[in-house]
């Protein structure tokens, strides 16, 4: 048996996505064995490869059709466009909540856990990501270092993508463990 067979991803994006921290995540969790579902707003999504529009992907389902509870874990990819979309897009940043107020496995690099400040959830939370949002981390409440990978109770993050290695192999063990029980004080940001 896989790793992670069974479990159900599902990977929430937008235009501008970057494209390594997308591709190599998705590989690695297929070949761990998850089934793994692409969700976004719009039926395709345009990636960005360093410096230019790369390639296209499309979705499984639609954001608006999107049912957090049919997954188990959540796969955040990075890039500044991409999740400056999602966190402005009320439908994407509930999708989003779910999976931390579930305690399910949520992986994020790069600019990825950008998405998961405008939930309020992570007050408490040690994490990483790209040095450039450092301060809006720092803001939401969060211990942010400077880490290859960071593990917070099923949260994984990691900075860029030659992170994604390590990244890969913790959002993996997270998602194998599951769910996992609240420890500590998670308070909303008011």
């Amino acid at each position: 048996m896989l790793a992670i067979e069974g479990k159900k991803v599902a990977v929430l994006m937008d235009n501008g996505f970057e494209q390594s921290e997308f591709f190599e995540p998705y590989q690695a969790l297929k070949e761990a064995g998850a089934t793994v579902t692409i969700i976004s707003k719009e039926k395709k999504v345009k990636g960005w490869d360093h410096t230019n529009w790369g390639k296209e992907v499309e979705a499984d389902v639609l954001l608006e059709a999107a049912n957090p509870n049919d997954y188990d874990a959540l796969l955040l990819p990075g890039g500044v466009m991409n999740p400056d979309k999602l966190r402005d897009n009320p439908k994407a940043v509930e999708f989003v909540r779910h999976f931390l107020e579930e305690w399910k496995p949520v992986a994020a690099i790069c600019h990825g856990p950008w998405t998961l400040i405008e939930t309020g959830l992570l007050r408490g939370r040690k994490m990483t990501s790209y040095s450039s949002i450092k301060t809006d981390l720092k803001n939401a409440g969060v211990e942010w270092v400077d880490e290859e990978v960071v593990v917070d109770q099923g949260l994984v993050t990691s900075r860029k993508p030659a992170d994604i290695p390590a990244f890969n192999k913790k959002m993996i063990e997270e998602i194998r463990e599951g769910k996992h029980n609240k420890k500590g004080n998670m308070r909303a940001i008011v």
